[in-house]
């Protein structure tokens, strides 16, 4: 059996497998050349990454500003700031029309934290553009393959729960696949017992991500004033215990995997 055809420049390769594993992202090649349907539950925002060195206050492990419509995300990575701006889906040739100067002008006046090393962006290029999306395969497989992580699910980075989800579902997918080469080779049931354990969690996951697209993000993104915080932030902060319920289901996860066979 063939799995792939590759091509470096003009030569052209046949990669021979049993079984191809569609692991290559949101924007999965594997998935689209499969022709694998996908649901597409959109997203109102996209993320503009960059990082700033992290001077002054490190007390936090992770920081996050809104106001006038604006939303900026500052994870503490030791020695520097991953920074996250997040707009309007599609705004990002907008925002790079403008200039740079109102750009760091922006996060100057929404993040003091890093306000005084603002001016180490000094172009577009250190500015990489998350084009947010949500979506599922309708079916994860085909006769020799099998898509987990985003190419199956794509997720949005709230909770940052994609690289959770992708090793939960390699997880998954060794402990169904590893008895399955030691016995032969998988057929299509072990293919489809694979998205029947992981199915579920995923969607889980990504109809609270939806939740807080629609409840949280969207609103704060169209506010033109000064924000409240939402009802459920009020609450966390009134009962600090409650703060475990979310956290257990997107740190852990709504299915834990744990590995049940050995390679060797």
């Amino acid at each position: 059996m063939i799995g792939l055809k590759a091509k470096n420049g003009e030569n052209l390769y046949d990669i021979r497998a049993e079984l191809v594993v569609g692991a290559d992202g949101r924007h999965s090649i594997i998935r689209e050349k499969a022709k694998l349907k996908v649901e597409d539950f959109g997203a109102p925002m996209d993320v503009l990454w960059f990082s700033l060195s992290a001077k002054g206050d490190k007390t936090h492990e992770a920081m996050f500003y809104t106001d006038n419509g604006k939303l900026f995300l500052m994870l503490n990575r030791g020695t520097y700031w991953q920074c996250g701006f997040i707009i309007k889906k599609g705004d990002f040739e907008r925002i790079k029309a403008e200039g740079l100067d109102k750009f760091r002008q922006d996060i100057h006046d929404l993040a003091p934290p890093v306000a005084t090393v603002v001016d180490e962006i000094k172009d577009w290029e250190q500015v990489k553009l998350l084009t947010v999306a949500v979506d599922h395969l309708t079916q994860w497989y085909k006769p020799g393959l099998i898509c987990i992580g985003d190419s199956a699910h794509a997720m949005s980075p709230i909770g940052g729960v994609g690289i959770n989800l992708a090793i939960q579902d390699a997880v998954a997918a060794a402990n169904i696949l590893v008895p399955a080469f030691r016995n032969g080779q998988p057929t299509l049931d072990h293919l489809k017992a694979i998205q029947k354990r992981r199915d579920s969690p995923s969607r889980l996951t990504q109809r609270l991500q939806v939740f807080m697209h629609k409840h949280l993000i969207k609103p704060m993104l169209n506010n033109p004033g000064h924000p409240k915080p939402p009802l459920g932030m009020i609450i966390f902060n009134k009962f600090p215990f409650l703060k475990r319920l979310p956290a257990k289901k997107i740190g852990i996860g709504f299915r834990p995997e744990h590995i049940e066979y050995k390679i060797s």
